[in-house]
């Protein structure tokens, strides 16, 4: 009877005894977490929330009481629970969203040949107004008349030079972020307006603010430049070239004034014998245009020009690509055809050149806008 008894005693006393250890074990969990739930080791703290192990950690799901868990396990359970809730800021591009597509010159171009542009096209004035001696020597040794059928392609053009930028317009979004992706070579979409933009060389975190005089046709171009193949690598150079320690300009700034100085070659019909030869007013107003900035951009490094000296360098640069525009042309064909060969930068590489060099915000830039316009009576287009 006394063994019975004794027995009986001990029995109770080891199970009086496990359910303490339980239960401290059970209090101490947040402290030994090795010890606990070992099923669910190798399993990412991003998963334990469907698994049930937090709520299992702060419930009663393994005997807690709920007045026995500490404020940070609540404040954590807390925390978690707020996760799903976390929306993305509006307006902003980074996230789950996938970035978007780069867009091509052409799908861009589409884009304002089926779009209503009436309102803008009444402001174009499609040739210079003539008087005078200028008239009259424009009439006895201009260039040909513009070819008829070429008349709507030309005033595209100029229309579309007479559109802002339209930052809800979503192909106006696309082409500025395929400017930035093919310049810097980022694979990531950037915000329309910020600081960044002055990387590239625009004077404010607003690109819409030096489209003066130009337009969209300014994106236009540096979209142009970009997604060509053949005119990519130039584009990379001209912008490692900008980015120069004592050479430094804003490339996209400068970008801005070679297109003005391509529209009023236009207006004044310097290009219409090309155009004419071509049968095409698109295509030799981008090569122009490109052939203008690979001009400036040798000029810039051989001669080792700096911002002071960026009106006058653009203005003999408007001069001399009026009078031989074909000449211009030549030297682009020549560049192309020597890049696609492979062979070496016809820039060159000058010491302190290089993508990682900041632009400085503090550059006083002029442009063709800023310095006196010859007047109709200079005027000698070939």
């Amino acid at each position: 009877m006394n063994e019975d008894a004794c027995s009986l005693h001990n029995e109770k006393e080891w199970k009086g005894g496990q359910v303490e250890r339980t239960a401290a074990e059970g209090s101490s969990l947040h402290d030994k977490g090795n010890h606990a739930l070992p099923t669910f080791r190798g399993i990412p703290l991003s998963e334990l929330k469907y698994h049930g192990v937090l709520q299992a950690l702060t419930a009663e799901a393994i005997g807690w009481q709920p007045g026995a868990v500490s404020a940070e396990v609540l404040r954590a359970q807390e925390e978690w629970e707020a996760v799903d809730s976390i929306q993305p800021e509006t307006g902003s591009r980074a996230g789950s969203e996938q970035p978007e597509q780069l867009i091509s010159f052409s799908e861009a171009l589409q884009h304002f040949q089926t779009a209503d542009l009436s309102s803008f096209k009444e402001r174009i004035q499609p040739t210079i107004r003539r008087s005078g001696l200028a008239a009259l020597r424009h009439f006895l040794f201009g260039p040909p008349k513009l070819h008829q059928g070429l008349h709507e392609e030309r005033d595209l053009v100029l229309t579309i030079a007479q559109c802002g930028l339209d930052s809800q317009d979503p192909v106006h979004g696309r082409i500025l972020q395929t400017i930035y992706k093919k310049l810097t070579g980022s694979k990531l979409d950037c915000a329309l307006h910020g600081d960044h933009w002055e990387d590239l060389g625009f004077q404010g975190s607003n690109p819409a603010t030096d489209l003066r005089g130009a337009g969209f046709l300014a994106l236009l171009h540096l979209l142009y430049l970009v997604m060509d193949s053949q005119t990519l690598l130039m584009a990379q150079e001209i912008f490692r070239l900008s980015r120069h320690h004592a050479q430094q300009f804003p490339f996209c700034l400068m970008s801005v004034n070679i297109t003005r100085i391509a529209i009023q070659a236009l207006r004044e019909e310097c290009l219409t014998r090309e155009c004419n030869r071509q049968q095409k007013v698109i295509p030799v107003v981008n090569s122009f245009y490109a052939a203008a900035f690979l001009r400036l951009a040798h000029i810039w490094r051989s001669q080792q020009k700096t911002i002071s000296d960026s009106g006058f360098v653009l203005k003999d640069l408007e001069v001399l690509a009026k009078k031989s525009p074909r000449r211009l042309l030549k030297t682009l064909e020549i560049y192309l055809a020597e890049a696609s060969k492979g062979q070496a930068s016809l820039l060159g590489a000058p010491k302190g050149y290089g993508p990682h060099v900041p632009h400085s915000k503090e550059l006083t830039f002029t442009g063709v806008c800023d310095l006196p316009l010859h007047s109709s009576e200079d005027v000698q287009p070939l």
